[in-house]
């Protein structure tokens, strides 16, 4: 057997169409500090002379890692050879330099014998791939392991949140075997990140100016240095914001940013969650175990049932935002609150203040609960007059037609609408006059929206979006930890993230 060296944690797939491509972007890896990388030689024209080009690079980048893939299209790879074919590759690319080679195991259960040969001279990575779903584990691990490898790849597609505990599971159960373990897809990012946590040998991560080679790859920069998946320990805590849609999300860059201030062992992930598998993210979450999540579109409401304790103003609300576990308790709040009583009591002292929340959502009857306890005089205007009623009762509010505006004046207006929002950017509640000296708009994408526009051309005080954001935040961070929030530092994480979407 060839001798085993330690790989590192995050590897490079690079699946380009031709040499003078692959090479381009393995030199721009290897000059950024890369030093693991895949040469997918299935995607290229001639895969055989990809092979060569092996040793030419290693010549310029002695201290790279490559590792070398030939996967046959009947196994959703890109070559349309033989099995020998495909081997004589994958021996020309160990021959060049390879230090590792991935053989699907379709081909290796039917070339033990050559396999036996290449494990002689290089590590024999045998991988599992399945494009449609996640299969009991169990089954599949024990299908790879008959066939004598270095390490074992198993990689799945996450139809549901349960199949990321159920792929990470399998590399955590075999300490002593070297597993690589994936699941695909948008619902199964989080393993790409937990993989080396749990004890798999290493991560894929998408080149920085390529396209990625499987879906859900993201770049080795996100997983350095938002995710941190070179640092992280083995009893670090997980945390994560659960939506559907989440790619929208700036929450994991200011947490993540904020747990790296406060030197906390801790990663904050995305989670897809359809509304169907509510119950199904809780299964998984008892399982990683999640220490503590944000809720937000379109499970406010109904994460509600799913929890043992809930804090008396989320229930007023009718909506939770945070949840953690304590004494084995799922616990939630609504910081939400927070986020709008915090900015508005800096600019103004919210007992018998009036205020006028445009709205009638989820959002508005979050601000008028918590304005209304604050002691402020709560006024709601909103384009569905039925159910600016029936919020108005709950909240003990006056409810006000949009008319009736023009008459009246109000020391603050809340904006929870989501008129404006990118990519929206167009639309704004008031075409003309603000009817108010301070105003407030949840909306945080983009920063300026146009009612913040407006509103400072009015000279009235502004209070953007992001406030709220990062007050409600700060919030989570310190139920979580128990620690203070590193304020500064997630409010800049915050417009950085916003400045790149």
């Amino acid at each position: 057997m060839a001798q085993t060296r330690s790989l590192p944690r995050i590897c490079i797939a690079l699946g380009l169409p031709d040499i003078s491509t692959l090479l381009d972007h393995a030199r721009c890896e290897a000059e950024a500090g890369e030093v693991f990388l895949e040469f997918r030689l299935d995607f290229l024209d001639e895969p055989c002379k990809g092979a060569a080009c092996i040793r030419g690079f290693l010549e310029q980048f002695p201290d790279c890692i490559i590792l070398a893939t030939c996967r046959r299209h009947q196994n959703h790879g890109k070559f349309n050879g033989s099995i020998e074919e495909q081997l004589a590759i994958l021996d020309q690319a160990v021959d060049a330099g390879a230090h590792a080679i991935d053989i699907e195991i379709e081909t290796a259960e039917v070339a033990q014998d050559r396999l036996h040969h290449l494990r002689g001279r290089t590590q024999v990575i045998v991988s599992y791939h399945n494009f449609e779903a996640t299969p009991p584990m169990d089954t599949v691990v024990n299908r790879v392991m008959k066939v004598q490898a270095d390490a074992y790849k198993v990689v799945t597609t996450a139809r549901k949140p349960s199949d990321n505990v159920r792929v990470l599971s399998a590399a955590k159960a075999l300490p002593k075997h070297r597993m690589i373990v994936l699941a695909m897809g948008e619902l199964g990012f989080p393993t790409r990140v937990l993989s080396p946590v749990f004890g798999g040998v290493y991560t894929y991560a998408a080149p920085r100016f390529a396209a990625g080679t499987a879906a859900g790859q993201v770049s080795a920069h996100s997983l350095r240095h938002l995710y941190r998946v070179e640092k992280l320990g083995k009893s670090a805590r997980i945390y994560g914001v659960i939506a559907d849609p989440i790619r929208h999300s700036i929450s994991p860059a200011v947490h993540n940013r904020a747990f790296q201030s406060r030197r906390v062992d801790a990663v904050y992930l995305p989670f897809l969650v359809s509304p169907a598998y509510l119950r199904d993210f809780f299964s998984m979450a008892a399982k990683l175990p999640i220490s503590g999540f944000s809720v937000t579109i379109p499970h406010k409401q109904k994460i509600i049932r799913y929890l043992d304790v809930v804090d008396p103003l989320a229930k007023r609300i009718g909506a939770v935002n945070t949840v953690w576990r304590k004494a084995g308790k799922w616990r939630g709040a609504n910081t939400d609150a927070f986020g709008v009583t915090g900015p508005l009591s800096r600019v103004l002292k919210l007992p018998k203040s009036s205020v006028l929340i445009v709205g009638n959502g989820g959002a508005a009857r979050g601000a008028a609960c918590a304005l209304s306890d604050a002691g402020a005089k709560v006024s709601l205007v909103g384009r569905n007059a039925d159910r600016v009623r029936a919020l108005s009762k709950v909240c003990g509010a006056e409810a006000l037609g949009r008319e009736q505006l023009e008459r009246r004046h109000f020391d603050a207006v809340v904006h929870a609408t989501p008129l404006g929002m990118f990519p929206h950017v167009n639309e704004c509640f008031f075409n003309g006059n603000i009817p108010a000296d301070v105003v407030f708009d949840m909306v945080y994408n983009p920063v300026e929206t146009l009612l913040v526009q407006h509103a400072r051309e009015q000279g009235k005080t502004v209070i953007p979006g992001l406030d709220m954001f990062i007050e409600q935040a700060v919030r989570q961070f310190e139920i979580w930890t128990g620690e203070s929030a590193p304020r500064p530092v997630m409010l800049k994480a915050a417009m950085e993230a916003l400045d790149h979407k």
